[in-house]
C-alpha cells in the first residue's frame, strides 16, 4: 500500500516537473518577444496605418473635388435674413440721420448769416456736432452689412455686381469726398470764411444726395428691375438705375430723412433739456428742440403725397404687387401705419399747443384749440379705421360680409384721401396760429388779409371733401385719379397761405417769448416723435422688402433659400422693434460723445437770453 502512495506521488512528481519546465519555456518566449531591444517603437500599429490611408484617400478626394459656389450661407441662431434686416435697417437710419442733418444745418446757417443772428450760427454747428460720431456708426454698420450681403448671399451679391459694377467706383469716390467734407465743414467751422464755409456746407449736401441716390439704385433694382433680359443678363446699367420705383423712392427718402433726422435732433434737444440746470440752458434747448420739430414737421407735411407717388409707381409696375401691397398680405400692417402717422399728427400738434403758453399773448388762440383737436381726432379715426375687419363667423353673419355694413365705407381710399388731407391742412393751421401767437400784424391791409387767408383754407377745405365723397360714385379708376386735385389744392392752400402771411406780418409787433418755460411734458412728446418716426421708417421698410415675396430681384432672380418667405406681420414687428432699441442704444452715445465735445474746449458761443427767433 506504501509502495503505491510512493508510486503515485512520483508520477505527480514528474507530471509537476513537466509542466513547470514547459511554462519556463514560453515565459522564455515572451520575455523574448516583449524585450525592449527586440520591440520597434516608431513603426506605426496596424490601425494608425489604416488611418493614414483613409486620411490620405480624403485629401485626394478634396484635392480632385471641382469648385460649386454657394448660393447661401446660413448665420448662427438669428438665421440670414434677420441678420442682413437689422444690419441694414441700423445703416439706413443712421444714413438717413447724416444726410439730413446737413440739410437743416446748412439752411439754419445760412439764415444766421442773412440776418446776422449768431444764435442761429451756433445752433447748426450744435446739430452739426451730431454728426461726426453719426457718420462712423454709418460706415461701420455699412461694412457690417456689406459682409453680411457678401458672406450670406454670394450668389445674389455676384448678380448685383454683375448689373451695377460701373456704379461702384463712383460710389466709393462719393463716400470718400463726403468724409472729407463732413470733416471740412465740422472742424473748419470758425476757421474759414463764411461763405467758403457755406460752399463747403453746400458740398457735402450735394454728395451726400447723389450717394443716396446710387444706393437707391440698387435697392428700387429688386423690386422694380429694368435694363435687364428675361434670363437676367444686364442690357443698360443706366435704364437699371432709373427703373420704375428710384425717383419716386429718391424723393420720399429725402423728404422722410429730413423729417427723421429733425424729430432725432429735436429728441437730444429734449434730451439736454431735461437735464439741464440753468434757466439758460433751459432756454437754449428749448429753442433748439423747437427748431428741431419744426423741420420735422414741414417735412411732414408733404410726405404722404411722396408716398401716393411711390404707391402709383408700384401699381404701373406691377398691379399684382400692388394689390398684395393695399389689399393683400400687408394691408393691416398698412392700419399699423395709419395709427403711427395719425399719432405723429397728434403729438406735433400737441408739441405747438404747449408750445403757445411760452409766448405772451397767445390766450387769444387757445379757444381754437379744442376744434382743431376734434378735426384731428376724427381724421385719425377715418384714418385708421380698416376695410375688413378681423371677426368671428356669427359677426361676419351679423355684418352680412367681412367688411362693418356703416364704418366699412371709411376703410376705402375715398374716405383715407380726404382724411389725411384735411389732418395736413389742420396741422399746417396749428403751426400757424403758434407763429401768430407772438405776433400782431400792423399792416393797413390785415383783416383783409386774414378773410383771404380763411377763404383759401376753405376752399381747399370744401375741394378735398367733394371729390372724397363723389369718388364714391365712380369706378376705380376714376376715384384714384381725384387725389391728383386734392393734393393740389392742400399743396396751393399751404403756398398761398405761407406767401400772404409773410407779407402781412412784415413790421408786426412781437410779444416776448418765455424760452424754457414750458412744461416737460413737451420734451418728452419730442421723443416720442422721434421713436415714432424711427418705428413707422423700419416697417415701411419691411412692406418695401416684403413686397418681392420668394424673389431677390422680382420676376428675376428667386429666393430659393430656407427663408423664402414674407414674415408675418408679428414676427416683423418683433424685428423692427429690437432695431429700433439697438438704435436708439447707439444713438444714446452719439448723444454722449457729443456733449463731451463741449466739455472739452469745442468753440462754443454762450446762450443769451432767448427772447424771439421763431421761425
Amino acid at each position: 500500500m506504501k509502495k503505491s502512495y510512493i508510486l503515485i506521488a512520483l508520477v505527480v512528481l514528474l507530471a509537476g516537473a513537466g509542466v513547470v519546465s514547459e511554462l519556463a519555456t514560453f515565459m522564455d518566449g515572451r520575455l523574448a518577444y516583449e524585450s525592449p531591444q527586440a520591440i520597434d517603437h516608431e513603426a506605426p500599429t496596424p490601425r494608425e496605418l489604416a488611418l493614414q490611408e483613409q486620411a490620405a484617400e480624403a485629401t485626394k478626394e478634396a484635392q480632385e473635388q471641382p469648385y460649386v459656389e454657394e448660393k447661401y450661407r446660413e448665420f448662427p441662431v438669428i438665421g440670414s435674413r434677420v441678420a442682413v434686416w437689422m444690419a441694414a435697417q441700423l445703416h439706413l437710419l443712421f444714413a438717413a440721420f447724416v444726410l439730413a442733418v446737413p440739410i437743416f444745418a446748412l439752411i439754419i446757417e445760412l439764415i444766421g448769416y442773412k440776418t446776422g443772428d449768431k444764435r442761429y450760427d451756433d445752433l447748426a454747428y450744435e446739430f452739426t456736432k451730431l454728426l461726426s460720431t453719426a457718420f462712423s456708426f454709418t460706415a461701420t454698420l455699412g461694412a457690417l452689412l456689406t459682409f453680411l450681403l457678401i458672406a450670406l448671399y454670394p450668389h445674389f451679391m455676384n448678380y448685383l455686381m454683375h448689373v451695377f459694377s460701373p456704379t461702384f467706383l463712383p460710389y466709393v469716390l462719393l463716400f470718400f469726398l463726403e468724409a472729407v467734407f463732413l470733416y471740412s465743414y465740422y472742424y473748419g467751422w470758425h476757421a474759414f470764411s463764411k461763405r467758403v464755409h457755406l460752399c463747403l456746407g453746400l458740398g457735402l449736401n450735394l454728395v451726400g444726395t447723389a450717394i443716396m441716390f446710387i444706393a437707391n439704385a440698387w435697392l428700387t433694382f429688386m423690386m422694380t428691375p429694368a435694363g435687364v433680359a428675361a434670363s437676367g443678363a444686364r442690357i443698360s446699367t443706366w435704364e437699371a438705375v432709373t427703373n420704375y420705383t428710384w425717383m419716386p423712392i429718391n424723393i420720399h427718402r429725402m423728404i422722410a430723412n429730413v423729417a427723421f433726422g429733425g424729430s432725432v435732433a429735436a429728441a437730444y434737444a429734449a434730451f439736454q433739456f431735461l437735464k439741464a440746470k440753468t434757466p439758460e440752458e433751459r432756454a437754449h434747448y428749448d429753442w433748439m428742440g423747437y427748431i428741431g420739430n419744426f423741420v420735422a414737421i414741414a417735412a411732414l407735411l408733404p410726405l404722404p403725397f411722396a408716398g401716393y407717388w411711390l404707391a402709383s409707381e408700384i401699381y404701373a409696375f406691377s398691379q399684382t404687387m400692388g394689390l398684395t401691397m393695399m389689399g393683400g398680405a400687408f394691408s393691416w400692417l398698412f392700419i399699423i401705419q395709419a395709427i403711427l402717422i395719425g399719432n405723429l399728427f397728434l403729438a406735433a400738434n400737441y408739441y405747438l399747443w404747449l408750445g403757445m403758453g411760452r409766448i405772451e399773448g397767445a390766450e387769444r388762440f387757445r379757444s381754437y384749440i379744442k376744434y382743431l383737436l376734434i378735426v384731428i381726432t376724427g381724421c385719425f379715426l377715418v384714418w385708421a379705421t380698416p376695410r375688413s375687419i378681423l371677426a368671428t363667423v356669427d359677426e361676419v353673419q351679423a355684418m352680412g360680409g367681412s367688411s362693418h355694413p356703416a364704418l366699412g365705407f371709411l376703410g376705402v381710399m375715398s374716405a383715407k384721401n380726404t382724411a389725411v388731407n384735411i389732418l395736413i391742412l389742420t396741422t399746417y393751421i396749428s403751426f400757424l396760429l403758434y407763429r401768430r401767437s407772438g405776433r400782431i400784424p400792423t399792416v393797413k391791409w390785415a383783416k383783409a388779409g386774414n378773410a383771404v387767408q380763411f377763404a383759401i383754407f376753405a376752399l381747399a377745405a370744401t375741394t378735398v371733401l367733394f371729390f372724397g365723397i363723389y369718388g364714391y360714385f365712380v369706378e376705380a379708376a376714376v376715384r384714384i385719379k381725384f387725389s391728383v386735385p386734392q393734393v393740389g389744392s392742400v399743396l396751393a392752400a399751404m403756398i398761398l397761405v405761407t406767401v400772404i402771411d409773410i407779407f402781412l406780418l412784415r413790421g408786426a409787433k412781437e410779444t416776448e417769448t418765455r424760452w424754457g418755460q414750458i412744461s416737460n411734458t413737451s420734451q418728452y412728446v419730442l421723443i416720442f416723435l422721434a421713436v415714432t418716426f424711427t418705428w413707422l421708417m423700419g416697417l415701411m421698410g419691411y412692406v418695401r422688402s416684403g413686397l418681392r415675396q420668394h424673389w431677390h430681384v422680382y420676376g428675376v432672380i428667386r429666393d430659393t433659400s430656407p427663408d423664402a418667405f414674407t414674415p408675418t406681420l408679428g414676427f416683423a414687428t418683433k424685428v423692427v422693434s429690437v432695431t429700433v432699441l439697438i438704435f436708439f442704444a447707439f444713438l444714446g452715445v452719439v448723444f454722449w460723445l457729443a456733449s463731451l465735445g463741449g466739455k472739452h474746449g469745442k468753440p462754443e458761443v454762450a446762450v443769451e437770453a432767448l427772447d424771439g427767433g421763431d421761425v
